[in-house]
């Protein structure tokens, strides 16, 4: 939004903010979401790239294709654990999986 814009819409009494003003979230909180969205990004381009499907992999790692659609997605009642482990099916490399997660930062920064 620009300057001249946002200062209108303050001086009429809005007030503006982002997701996280609005959600109240911690800084803590707000990283924890930003990493599971990178790392559910991560592995939906891992699998893809391995051509399975959702239901195959999820069958590979146990699981239903729905949970794998959730994973993808960034849902909250997915597990940091459920995400890693999945990445690791998939072959990520440590570094690979620190960089992941290191662009979650860098796009808030």
């Amino acid at each position: 939004m620009n300057r001249t814009k946002r200062a209108k819409l303050e001086a009429r009494g809005w007030r503006l903010g982002d997701a996280q003003d609005f959600l109240e979230l911690t800084d803590k909180e707000l990283a924890l979401i930003e990493m599971k969205q990178a790392l559910g990004q991560e592995l939906k381009k891992r699998r893809q790239l391995k051509r399975l499907s959702q239901a195959a992999f999820a069958r590979r790692i146990n699981s239903s294709q729905s949970r794998v659609a959730k994973m993808e997605a960034g849902d909250t009642s997915v597990s940091m654990d459920l995400l890693i482990k999945s990445l690791l099916e998939l072959d990520i490399s440590r570094k690979d999986l620190a960089r992941s997660i290191d662009q979650s930062k860098r796009r808030t920064a």
